[in-house]
Formats: structure tokens, C-alpha cells, sequence
């Protein structure tokens, strides 16, 4: 029965539950006994994801490297899992409650809402695993993790110690010290009311306005404002009575607490150290604030002045801890103007007396404080920024510059206009609620990494753990020597609810009349950090014990610190309750546990023996200190070892052009899409084929296509030796002997192949070992075996085909056995076409050498044999012989290895070049062709085959317009304005076009040299 076509979309899913219900996957499955382990970790998608082609990319490689070494009999485990995604997933819970209209999360309360969330994991939550099973992924899902199991409230099936293993950790670092309650400045998401990390904010460039505003100088002081060229000629000067500044957000005004200058701007050098007044607000009440000097401004940029504040800048914030300037918050969790505390006049007396040296101050005491004035209060900030503007405006404190105007009558004049720069900013948004992100100074828990980083540095320096490519360590590097604290909280419901429970501090009271009293404080608590309630109930008892206050308390979780002691005070003394502290824990810190969270720490399990350290991470290079440096970090801090071994980072798959694939592009490509057109194999071979270390990915359809095909032409080698016998022979690992010199060439180029692929996956060049295979199956195995073969079984001896059948079935078995770890699905489908005693999931990786068995005199003469025929397919080529034109080839003093080569191989001569016989004369007649070829002076007589005359004049048309094109790209890659202004994606592909046209240029003046020669 003939072999019939390959049905990926039927193939895939049948093989793919075939390999499921044997165990194929399992950790440690077709391992050899004794043998070394190998894991990887899969970075963990989001529970709410869906497959796009990053993650196609990702996985694609890691399944190339676990299905490699399960093939080589090593101990494999490819451990799955998700993560709990706590912005994402709360965000698609509320979505999906307010499409069935039922009660909003507020509503619900955090435990029921909670529930939901459960729900909807149970429901929804395994969308990208069945995706990555469609990509062919060979995880051990019988192992797959989530980042949230064992957590309090987790429903049946979701058991696990990785809620566990987070918790204990955030203990044990609490306890060292390294995890600490601060204030600090964060990325805030308004919408979502929580802190977020640098990874979930998006820089975009937006349109904007930079406002000039003028800052009176107090006392109405004034200066000489001199401005210089580069010569150091003055080209302005005046007296001045304010400082002025530029400014993007004019809302944040409000808050400053100083102007800064650079120490080495002599145009205000006068005024430095004296105060300025902040022009907005009631006049008087208006704060004044001093001008100091700080490295941060750009004297050439703008008018060299900037207006520090602190709570509302990354920039400002670090300026303003250098300089001991308070840091007023202006805003709620919602990014309106502050509402709370004191009458705006209070509070402004207050920061005056701060800034005039008056005064001391605190964190507490200025974190309470709200210096909006009483007028901004409530407002949003950006309606805020609109009513800031207006009324400076209407003082007359904006900078003013002359605008040429047209009145009624056509008449130009110029008229004096408020100095508003129309420029684009960018501007951080969410990426998930999509508004402007606001940098807020808020109150969150974070970890002390200075404390943490040595030995993740130390690891990659001695080589412990090697980053490819090396310019992900330059970037690693730089990044730890640079390390911020990191901010762990979120203010969210979904997610690991952080191990801390507050309690009021207690301060005795000695009173006037000689008794003592306690004073319950709830606004500057007690943190008692313990696993559960019960246990925090226990620090809490020694805490009270100690301090020998008279109370007492009760073994009940208090909702807020409003109600810890809002209980009716009882003769032992006040009843007090701990609260828990409402933020959870970012996901971050979570996912940087995860190699030994999801092997069973902290149990001293098995896995954790054998797997851990792990062997290789693979992932995205945008994620290098987010989640590998986090992961390094962690795991050094908790069990004193690296996670890996080795980490390959890659970059954003983009498209044919090279543009950065989304949505308002247009470009985004689906990978189910193309698995469904494609199939899954020629998906992966693509993603293989583009892994070059460290370069561009490119994703274009044309090549998935182009590798479809390749499949096919695999599927049809196997028709070939299913038609003349190959799959009646009994399959065997051993190879086979032979005495045909078509035959003992093939089994050098198998060995050779073989021990290409094995350095190139060693060595994680995906694309040389995608390109050896690609180069041996189609051209070497597919073409020249094929076509060599075909005498044989169509006029071989008996002893002749059954050798060549036996050699053929084993090179084609070679051929799915290296294949696999890239295109699993059609090469299993081939392997079970014959009886094997195992699926080729499990097949024995090959080990012999070219040493061992490639034939030199077979090498030398299939050697001659393909480099004649491709000389001979070049020339007809160039000189434009018509494909199906069968032409004799003519030899000068044939020697005898070629002559021999020759007469053995006709029928491919004759097949793979349209050769019809080789004449041995004295010298070439007119018209022929020369080949360089060994062996003799070989060449091909095209006299009345082509037109010369013809040929060339065509040559010469395509060369001239080819001349065109070749130097109007040059003039465009060399003019100065075009490498400046041009996107590089756009750039690089005019170079490629270039190169591309230069190339065909060059072939084309050989081929008018060697016409121009028979002419």
C-alpha cells in the first residue's frame, strides 16, 4: 500500500495524544541507567495568556534541547507551569463580572472575589497549554505548577507547597533583614490602584506641550541674566526678577521643593541658594522654595532650570534625597488631587517654615501633609493641569515670546503669546489599563538588594553561569552594579497576600497625677511577620508581654487597623485584634522561586535532588533582570546556589521587515494561524532556522512556506524507498554494511551531518543545526542518494538492491532521527510506518563519527560527481539553456579517476543536469562553454543552443537597469540625512536590497564575460 499524504492538522493532534498516554514526557523517561539529568524550566506564561510567536519561539528551542537529550538517554525533565499574573488575571475577572452583570469585586469582598478567581482558572485558565501541546511542546504536564498552589482558598486540585515555599521565604528574608517597609517613588497605575513593575509600563511617544513658566524670585530680588554663544559673545542680557522653568506636567508644580540648576551655569550663579516663589496657588499663602544647584539639569537644554519634585518624578525624587528636600505627594491611589488633611493655608505655613530652615521635619510628617490648594482639591490631574496652566496664565507668570499674527484685514504683525512648546513626549502608559502611569511616593514593602546581589554577580564573573550572548552580560552586569531596591507589593486582591500583621504600638503614660496609662497607637504600628495568623498571634503575645501593657488579645483577624482595638475596653485591660496587611506580593517575586518552587521546595523532595540546579534557561532578553537576574538572586539568597547553568536570551520576533510586531501596526501574526496553514513543523523549523545567537528574528511566511515543502520532500524520499522495497527491511540501528560507492558516500554524509547538528545544538546555534540538516536532507539525502539509487533499483543485481535498500532505509531513519527534535510530528509519523520496538519520542540519538564510517575513494568520486554537476547547472544558468534542453558535454585529455567517475554515474549526469553524453575531443568547437572542473578541460558546446548575439544583448539591458538600482541605493545609504532620520528596520533592509542586487550583479558580469567569450 503506497504511502499517502501527510494531514498535519490530522497527524498532529493523533501523534501528540499518542506520546501523552505512553508517559513519553515524563521526567526521566527514556533516560539510561546511571544518566546525567537535564531541566529546563519553562518561563511561566500568564495564566491568562494565549500563544503569540514569542512564546512559539521560546518553546520551540527549549523542545529542540529537552527532545534532544531524551533522545541521548539523559535524566529530562521540561517542567511547565503558569504564573498567577495578578494584574491580568484580576483585571480579566472584573471584565468578565461586569459582562454578566453580577456583583463587582468591591461588592464581593475579598474572599469571595478571590473565589471567582479560582473559578475562572478552573474554567479558562489552561488556554496556552493546550496551545504549546498544539506547538508540540513535550513538557511533563503531569508536573505543571501555578504559582499560586496551596494558596488559602485554593479549590481541590490546585494543592501544592508553592504558596508555601513564597511565604516561608518572605519570612526567613524579613527576618534577615532583607525585606523592609519604605517609601518610596513607583510607577502607579491609577486605574488599577497599584504599584507596577518597569516590565508593565509602555513608553510611547505621544503629542505634548512643554509650558515656560516664570518663578519669582523672593522680595522681588533681582539679577543680571547673561546668555553667550560658543565664542563666548553675549547675545542676551537683562535684568530679571524670576527664574524660569519648563515643565510637561505643571499639575506637579504644586509640590516642588526646589528649582536646581548645574553647579556650572553661570547665567545663575547669582541667584543660587536664595528662594523662589512657586506661582501658582493662593498669593498669600505661596511657598517659597530655595534654587540649589545638582548635576542632574542640562544647562543646554531648555533654560538650564528644573523644578524638583520629588514625589512626582524618578529624576526629581533622586535629586531631592541628595539634597534633604521634602517630597510632598499631591495625589490619591485614583491620581486626583489630594482632598485630605489640614486647610491649604495651614499646611502651607508649615512647608514654609521647612523651607526657610525653620522647621525639622520627618517622612510621617510630610507624607501627611497636602500642599493642593484648596481650589485643586479633588480635582483629576489632569483637569488639574488645565485650571494650573489658566491661572498662571492669567497672573501674568507664563514666559512670553512674539508670534507672528494675520488680522482681518491681511495686515502681519507680532503679538506677544505664552511660550508652549507643541512637542512630542513619552509618555508611560499601563499596559494593561492603558493610562498614563503616575510616579507616586507611596508606602510599599521592598526587598534590600544591595544585600542580595554579590553572589548573583559573582556567579556570572566565575562562570557558574554563562549569559549568551555576551552582550546579555554586559547588560546583566550593569543592571545588578546599578540595583534600585525592589519593590515587592502590589495593592491587589489576587496573589500572595503578604505574611505581615500589624498590631498597635504601645507607649506608657506617666500622668500628671502619678499613674500610668497606655497609648494605643494604630497610625505607627507593630509589623509581626509569621506564616500564618495563629503564628503572628504568638510574636504579638511576647511583643504585649514585654512592654507590660495592660491588655490583652483576641484570637480574631481584625478587618483594618480601624477596628484592631475598636472593642469595648474590659477590665484586663484594652481588647486588641491584628490586622493583616492588605497588599500581596508581586508576581515577580513569586516566579523568581520557581526553579525550586515547583521541584518541592521546601521539602527535601526527590526532584529537587536530581534536577536542581537546572541545566538551561531560554528566554526572552526583555525579561533579563525582571524574572533570570530575580531568579539568580533568589535562589543564591535561599539555598545558597545558582538555578542554571547556562541562560540563552533572545530577542522580540518581528516581522519579514523587521518591525516590532502590534496591533496598531497590523503586523501581528498568529502562531495557530500558521500552525493551522503550515502545520507545526514547518513552524518550528522556521523558528530554528532564525536562531542564530544574538541575531535578528524575522519571521516571513514565504519561509514557513518554503520549510512546509521541505516536509514534503522528506514525505516523498520515504514514498521513494516505501515504492522499491526500503520499508520491508527490518529497521536497525546498526549500520549497515556496503560495498556501492553511492551507498558508502551516503553513510559519510550521515556521520558528517550527524556530528554537525550534535556541535551546533552544543554549542545552541539553532540555525547551523536547522541549516546542516536542511543542507543534507533535501540536497544531499533527497537529491543526489535518490538519484544515484535509481539505476540501482531499476537494473541493480539482486545482491546490489538489497544492499542499497538496507543503506537507504537506515539513511532515511537517520534522517527522521536528527529531524526530530525540530519536526516532531512528521518524523514520528514516518518512524511508525515500519515496526519499531519504540516511538521515535524515545529513539536512540546516533553516536558513530565521519571517522568511523566515511570512504575516502567514495568521498573523492560522488565528490567529482556533484561538483561537475553543479558546475554544469551553473553555466546552463547563466547562459540561459533552456531547462528541458538535453545537450551533450565535450572533454579535453580526460583523465582516468574522472573517466571512472563518469561512466559510473551517467544516469545522474543524465538526470540531475540534462547531460546526454560525454565526448572526448581535441579541442572545444565554436561556442562551448568552459567548466572548471578537475579531472580534464570539460565544456558544454551551446552553438545553435542559445542565441549569443541575443543572450548577451539581454544581459546588457538587465545589467544597465540593474546599474540603477544598484547606485540609487548606494545614494541613499550614503546620504547622511537618510541613516539619521530613517527607522533602523528600514535602513537595514535597504542594505540587504543593496547587497542582494550586487550579488546578482556580479553573477550576471560573469555570465556576459563567459558570452562574450563564445561570441
Amino acid at each position: 500500500m503506497a504511502l499517502g499524504k501527510f494531514n498535519a492538522a490530522d497527524v498532529e493532534a493523533r501523534i501528540y495524544a499518542e506520546w501523552e498516554a505512553q508517559g513519553c514526557f515524563k521526567a526521566g523517561a527514556n533516560a539510561r541507567d546511571g544518566a546525567s539529568s537535564y531541566a529546563i524550566m519553562i518561563p511561566p506564561p500568564n495564566v491568562t495568556g494565549v500563544l503569540h510567536m514569542g512564546h512559539a519561539f521560546n518553546n520551540t528551542l527549549q523542545d529542540i534541547m529537552v527532545r534532544w537529550h531524551r533522545m541521548r538517554g539523559f535524566d529530562t525533565l521540561w517542567q511547565p507551569g503558569t504564573d498567577h499574573a495578578g494584574i491580568a488575571t484580576q483585571m480579566v475577572v472584573e471584565r468578565r463580572l461586569a459582562e454578566q452583570q453580577q456583583p463587582s469585586r468591591a461588592e464581593l469582598g475579598r474572599a469571595a472575589f478571590t473565589e471567582k478567581v479560582w473559578e475562572w482558572k478552573a474554567e479558562s485558565g489552561g488556554t496556552i497549554v493546550s496551545q504549546l501541546k498544539r506547538l508540540g511542546a513535550s513538557c511533563d504536564w503531569s508536573r505543571e505548577a501555578f504559582t499560586m498552589s496551596g494558596a488559602p482558598g485554593a479549590p481541590a486540585g490546585e494543592e501544592g507547597n508553592f504558596h508555601d515555599a513564597v511565604i516561608k521565604v518572605f519570612v526567613e528574608m524579613y527576618n534577615k533583614g532583607l525585606i523592609y517597609r519604605g517609601k518610596r517613588l513607583v510607577n502607579w497605575d491609577p486605574h488599577f490602584e497599584t504599584a507596577i513593575s518597569d516590565l508593565e509600563v509602555e513608553n510611547i511617544e505621544t503629542p505634548g506641550h512643554m509650558w515656560h513658566f516664570k518663578y519669582p524670585l523672593a522680595g522681588g530680588e533681582t539679577y543680571t541674566y547673561v546668555e553667550k554663544d560658543e565664542d563666548g559673545n553675549v547675545t542676551l542680557e537683562e535684568q530679571r526678577d524670576y527664574i524660569s522653568i519648563a515643565t510637561t506636567r505643571p499639575e506637579t508644580m504644586l509640590g516642588d521643593g526646589a528649582v536646581a540648576v548645574h553647579p556650572s551655569d553661570e547665567r545663575y550663579a547669582p541667584i543660587v541658594g536664595k528662594l523662589c516663589e512657586i506661582p501658582v496657588g493662593p498669593k498669600e499663602h505661596r511657598r517659597l522654595i530655595p534654587i540649589i544647584t545638582d548635576e542632574y539639569p542640562d544647562k543646554d537644554f531648555g533654560s538650564g532650570a528644573v523644578k524638583i519634585t520629588g514625589a512626582h518624578d524618578f529624576n526629581d525624587y533622586q535629586v531631592a534625597k541628595r539634597g534633604g528636600i521634602p517630597m510632598y505627594n499631591l495625589m490619591d491611589t485614583k491620581a486626583r488631587m489630594r482632598d485630605d488633611g489640614q486647610p491649604y493655608a495651614v499646611e502651607a505655613a508649615i512647608a514654609q517654615a521647612i523651607a526657610n530652615g525653620e522647621r525639622d521635619f520627618d517622612e510621617a510628617m510630610i507624607s501627611a501633609m497636602n500642599l493642593v490648594p484648596d481650589e485643586y482639591r479633588g480635582l483629576d490631574r489632569f483637569e488639574a493641569r488645565k485650571k494650573v496652566v489658566a491661572d498662571i496664565t492669567a497672573e501674568g507668570l507664563a514666559v512670553m515670546h512674539m508670534v507672528p499674527v494675520t488680522d482681518a484685514e491681511g495686515n502681519e504683525t507680532v503679538e506677544a503669546m505664552p511660550l508652549v512648546e507643541n512637542k512630542p513626549i513619552m509618555q508611560p502608559f499601563g499596559d494593561r489599563s492603558k493610562v498614563v502611569i503616575e510616579p507616586l511616593l507611596t508606602d510599599q514593602w521592598f526587598v534590600d538588594t544591595d544585600r542580595i546581589v554579590g553572589p548573583a554577580l559573582d556567579a556570572v564573573r566565575n562562570g557558574d553561569v554563562k549569559i549568551m550572548p555576551e552582550s546579555g552580560q554586559k547588560v546583566y552586569f550593569h543592571w545588578l552594579e546599578n540595583i534600585e531596591p525592589w519593590c515587592i507589593s502590589r495593592q491587589l486582591w489576587w496573589g500572595h497576600q503578604i505574611p505581615v500583621w500589624y498590631g498597635p504600638s504601645v507607649t506608657h503614660i506617666e500622668n500628671a497625677d502619678g499613674t500610668e496609662s497606655d497609648e494605643w497607637d494604630i497610625q505607627n504600628p507593630q509589623h509581626f511577620c509569621a506564616p500564618t495568623h495563629a503564628e503572628a498571634l504568638e510574636l504579638a503575645v511576647e511583643y504585649y508581654m514585654n512592654s507590660g501593657a495592660k491588655g490583652f488579645l483576641v484570637d480574631e483577624e481584625a478587618a483594618n487597623a480601624d477596628e484592631a482595638i475598636a472593642l469595648t475596653y474590659h477590665e484586663d485591660g484594652q481588647p486588641v485584634r491584628l490586622w493583616r496587611d492588605a497588599d500581596v506580593l508581586d508576581t515577580w517575586f513569586s516566579s523568581g522561586l520557581w526553579p525550586i518552587g515547583t521541584l518541592g521546595w521546601p521539602e527535601d523532595t526527590d526532584e529537587l535532588a536530581r534536577y536542581f540546579p537546572t541545566s538551561d534557561l531560554i528566554t526572552g532578553q526583555d525579561i533579563l533582570f525582571f524574572w533570570v537576574a530575580r531568579m539568580m538572586m533568589m535562589q543564591l539568597a535561599v539555598v545558597d546556589q545558582v538555578p542554571f547553568k547556562n541562560v540563552y536570551l533572545h530577542g522580540l520576533v518581528r516581522d519579514a521587515k523587521g518591525k516590532k510586531m502590534s496591533k496598531s501596526t497590523g503586523n501581528v501574526i498568529d502562531p495557530l494561524d500558521l500552525i493551522d496553514e503550515f502545520g507545526a513543523d514547518a513552524l518550528r523549523f522556521t523558528n530554528a532556522a532564525m536562531a542564530s545567537l544574538g541575531g535578528a528574528l524575522k519571521l516571513d511566511t514565504q519561509r514557513i512556506a518554503g520549510y512546509r515543502n521541505f516536509g514534503t520532500k522528506l514525505w516523498n524520499a520515504a514514498s521513494f524507498g516505501e515504492r522499491n522495497g526500503t520499508f520491508e527491511v527490518a529497521h536497525s540501528d546498526a549500520v549497515p554494511a556496503a560495498t556501492l560507492t553511492p551507498n558508502r558516500w551516503i553513510k559519510g554524509e550521515v556521520a558528517r551531518t550527524r556530528e554537525a547538528v550534535d556541535a551546533a545544538l552544543a554549542e545552541y546555534r539553532f540555525n547551523d543545526a536547522a541549516s546542516a540538516l536542511y543542507a543534507f536532507t533535501w540536497g544531499t539525502f533527497c537529491d543526489w542518494y535518490i538519484e544515484l539509487t535509481k539505476p540501482i533499483f531499476e537494473g541493480g543485481s539482486e545482491a546490489e538492491i538489497t544492499e542499497t535498500r538496507a543503506v537507504y532505509a537506515w539513511g532515511l531513519d537517520q534522517c527522521l532521527l536528527m529531524l526530530h527534535p525540530i519536526m516532531p510530528f512528521i518524523t514520528e509519523e514516518l518512524w511508525g510506518q515500519t515496526a519499531r520496538p519504540k516511538p521515535l519520542v524515545h529513539g536512540d540519538w546516533p553516536t558513530y563519527s565521519a571517522a568511523d564510517l566515511a570512504d575516502p575513494s567514495a568521498d573523492a568520486e560522488l565528490g567529482w560527481v556533484t561538483s561537475a554537476i553543479d558546475a554544469i547547472r551553473s553555466a546552463r544558468a547563466q547562459m540561459h539553456v533552456p531547462a528541458g534542453a538535453r545537450i551533450p558535454m565535450v572533454v579535453v585529455g580526460l583523465e582516468d579517476a574522472a573517466r571512472a567517475a563518469w561512466e559510473a554515474n551517467e544516469s545522474a549526469f543524465n538526470a540531475l543536469a540534462r547531460i546526454t553524453e560525454l565526448n572526448e575531443v581535441d579541442d572545444f568547437p565554436k561556442g562551448t562553454v568552459t567548466l572548471g572542473l578537475a579531472g580534464g578541460r570539460f565544456g558544454l558546446p551551446l552553438d545553435g543552443v542559445i542565441d549569443v548575439a541575443e543572450e548577451i544583448a539581454r544581459l546588457e539591458k538587465t545589467l544597465g537597469k540593474l546599474a540603477k538600482e544598484v547606485g540609487g541605493l548606494r545614494g541613499r545609504l550614503n546620504n547622511p540625512k537618510f541613516a539619521r532620520s530613517a527607522p533602523p528596520e528600514v535602513v537595514a533592509e535597504t542594505q540587504a536590497n543593496l547587497d542582494a542586487r550586487a550579488e546578482e550583479e556580479g553573477k550576471l558580469q560573469e555570465a556576459l564575460a563567459r558570452l562574450q567569450e563564445l561570441g
